[in-house]
This record gives C-alpha cells, sequence and structure tokens, in this order.
C-alpha cells in the first residue's frame, strides 16, 4: 500500500468520525419541544445532513422547514423541508431568497413555538439579508476574502452590514424559543463567530470593526459605515445553544486513524491559524527535522488558515499549503504532507484539498514539477492546477460535515 493509500484512508475515517449525525442525534435525544409548533432552519455546509438527522427523529413534528446548504451539498429531497442550495464564500441571489424565506417561517410565531436552528460553517455566506445593497455586500465580501483576514475579522464586519446576523434573527424569532445545534468551524468555538451567530449574543464591538476596515483598506460607502457603528445585540433571552462538533474532534480522529495504519501520532495543535504557505513551510520542515526516525510517525495540526490573494489562479487554503510544503520534501524517503477540508471542499474549487510527498517537485518527469513551476504556480495563487499536474488533488465530493481543516505529516518507516 501507497503512502498516498494511507493518507486517504485517514482521510476517509476522519471525516467519517466527525460527521454531525450521531451529534445531532445526541443533542436532539429525549428533547421535549412543546405543543407549539417546531420550525426548522438548517444552514451551512452541514445544513443538509443535520437536517436529514433531525427529520429522521422528529418526523411529522415539524410544522415547516427549509434548508439553506452549498452548492452541490444537498444530497436528496427531505419530506415536509424546503431545501435551497446558494452561493459559498460569496452570498448570491438563492442566499437572499431562502433567507427569506426562513425568516417568513419564524415571523408570526408565538412564546408556545419554538425554531429549531442547525447551523454549520459557511452559513455566513449562505444565510443572509443584507442591510447594504447586495452588490455591495459582495464586493465587501470579496474584498475581506482576498485581504488575507481570518474568518472571525470577515465575520466582525459581516455581522454589521446584515438584518440577520449577529444575534439578529433570534430577535426575529421572538418570542419563541431558538433552539441551536451548532457544528463549529472556527478555531475556539466561539458561539457568536460561527456563521456569525445569528441567533447568539454579539461579544464584538464597532471598534473592533472600523479597526478590520482600517487594517485592511476595505472600501466602504457612507451606509455600511453607519451600520458598522451600530452595536448589535448584546442579550438575547429567547435562545439556548449546543455545539455539537469541533476542528479538535477531527484532529483527535486523524491521530486515531494513523495509529490504526501503523504511525505514532502526534497533535501538533487545533489552533492553526496563520498563512496556508507558513503553515506548509513549518509542516515540511517538521517532516526534515524527523527524518532519521526509526518509526512510523505523524504530525497533526488543526484549524484554519488563511490566504492572501496576489495573483489570479485557482485554489484554495489547504492545496496552497500542501503545495507550499513541497520543496522541503525533495529527496527525503516516504514522507508526505497533505492538507483537507473536512466539508469536501477548498476554496471555490471541487477538490478537497492537497498532497505532496518527496516526489512532487524533480526534473519535470511525468506527475512532477520543476522548482520553478512550482514557485511560479504559488505567486499565480494557482495551486490546484499545480496538483493537478501531479496527481495531488483530493477529491472527497461533499462530505455533510464542516469542522474546519486538517493537515498531516507522515513519514512511513
Amino acid at each position: 500500500m501507497s503512502l498516498r493509500d494511507d493518507a486517504d484512508k485517514i482521510i476517509e475515517r476522519s471525516i467519517k468520525a466527525v460527521l454531525p449525525d450521531e451529534a445531532v442525534r445526541k443533542a436532539l435525544s429525549g428533547r421535549n419541544f412543546g405543543e407549539g409548533r417546531l420550525i426548522l432552519v438548517s444552514i451551512g455546509k452541514a445544513g443538509w445532513q443535520m437536517a436529514r438527522t433531525a427529520s429522521d427523529m422528529l418526523g411529522s413534528r415539524i410544522s415547516d422547514g427549509i434548508v439553506i446548504t452549498k452548492y452541490g451539498h444537498a444530497l436528496a429531497p427531505i419530506s415536509g423541508l424546503k431545501i435551497v442550495e446558494a452561493g459559498h464564500p460569496v452570498p448570491d441571489e438563492n442566499s437572499f431568497s431562502g433567507t427569506e424565506d426562513a425568516i417568513k417561517m419564524v415571523s408570526e410565531l408565538t412564546e408556545n413555538d419554538t425554531v429549531l436552528f442547525l447551523i454549520s460553517g459557511g452559513g455566513s455566506a449562505l444565510f443572509e439579508k443584507p442591510a447594504v445593497s447586495p452588490e455591495e455586500l459582495k464586493s465587501i465580501t470579496q474584498e475581506l476574502l482576498a485581504s488575507g483576514a481570518d474568518i472571525t475579522e470577515i465575520n466582525t464586519i459581516r455581522k454589521r452590514i446584515s438584518l440577520v446576523k449577529g444575534g439578529k434573527f433570534a430577535e426575529i424569532c421572538a418570542p419563541a424559543h431558538v433552539f441551536s445545534i451548532v457544528l463549529s468551524d472556527i478555531v475556539g468555538d466561539p458561539l457568536d463567530m460561527i456563521a456569525s451567530g445569528p441567533a447568539y449574543p454579539d461579544s464584538s464591538t464597532s471598534e473592533d470593526a472600523l479597526r478590520i476596515v482600517e487594517k485592511y483598506g476595505i472600501t466602504l460607502s457612507e451606509r455600511a459605515r453607519e451600520l458598522l457603528m451600530t452595536e448589535t445585540p448584546k442579550e438575547l433571552s429567547n435562545t439556548e445553544t449546543v455545539i455539537t462538533g469541533s476542528v479538535r474532534e477531527l484532529c483527535a480522529a486523524a491521530a486515531a486513524a494513523c495509529k490504526e495504519l501503523g504511525y505514532k501520532p502526534q497533535i501538533l495543535t487545533d489552533c492553526l491559524c496563520c498563512e496556508a504557505s507558513d503553515a506548509g513551510s513549518f509542516l515540511a520542515s517538521i517532516a526534515v527535522t524527523y527524518q532519521d526516525t526509526k518509526e512510523s510517525v505523524a504530525f497533526i495540526a488543526g484549524g484554519e488558515t488563511v490566504v492572501h490573494l496576489k495573483g489570479k489562479g485557482k485554489g484554495g487554503r489547504n492545496q496552497e499549503l500542501a503545495l507550499s510544503a513541497a520543496w522541503a520534501l525533495k529527496g527525503l524517503r516516504d514522507t508526505c504532507v497533505f492538507s483537507v477540508g473536512s466539508d469536501g471542499t477548498d476554496g471555490p474549487t471541487d477538490a478537497a484539498g492537497g498532497y505532496v510527498d518527496q516526489d512532487t517537485i524533480g526534473n519535470g518527469g511525468e506527475h512532477q514539477l520543476t522548482n520553478k513551476e512550482a514557485e511560479q504556480y504559488l505567486l499565480d495563487n494557482d495551486a490546484y492546477h499545480a496538483l493537478q499536474c501531479t496527481n495531488g488533488l483530493i477529491m472527497t465530493g461533499a462530505t455533510g460535515t464542516n469542522v474546519n481543516d486538517v493537515a498531516v505529516v507522515l513519514i512511513r518507516r
């Protein structure tokens, strides 16, 4: 079995271990929603998987509901629920219309009613009613994504130019009770930042928002700047929240999978939050340091890196991380680095991530890049096409979960 085979098995087993099915079942087990109406709203890349589990458990008890997820992530109809696929990472018309449908479902509820709100990563783009023009919202989102801002910074801005983020959706649901089940895709599990906290009090301030705008030079209209100065809800009396999964569980699952395959695993961090290229270089340096190991070892890092776009190529943070590690692996023995997004999509591509080993960069033979070619691909932020040349793209399809990314160094002996 090849090193790539090991990598593929680790990816498969890791993602399977963090699917939201069992977590949602646990959160709903024994739960009594009373006799009022029960409205299900499920948003994010894992929205379909979470909604399907809730539907299986609750059946006709659900009065009405909607799923808003990324294109290609809804695998089949779910009885009694409207399913909308929409834009990510930049919202589109389906994001807006799906959100309007959700608002209509919850706008005339009573204190006896409940909104079952299922939240996963990607919800910030997928669940949106903008307080500025749709064009400006898309422009601000694109600027933030290209600037290298991290997800907490991006969502701090998103909350203030939205009519549903930063606790505002919970206010729309009032006086109904909102019971949220959250699949975390942000390091540290900050509930007010996951999907931009539509049903959780906001801990950020207008000063935080202005600081981020100035830091990255984001272009704002006067209306948007006024909204940044408007505080979001700091207290909500009608909400209850349960976290069901996180990147920490993903790293633990990866470690268990490595151990099953004969590697001695070490979790380096579950809080990785630097530039993707720096993370790749760092992991490759660990691979170099441990070349004299007598046993097979694995080093695991989970989190969410960022990419500061300078070129116009195609790729995602996991692909860029992997490609950035390739130089240092050249000439090593049975060593690879791979990085994957648990949702199965890395950036605006159909790949989940990337894989490189000691043969990725060489003399430009079949499935090899030269040093110069690899350098140019990185300058162009075009890791997708570089890894396509080397058979280094990791393709999983939509997985039904979303708990950040995991990167792994494997050294086989």
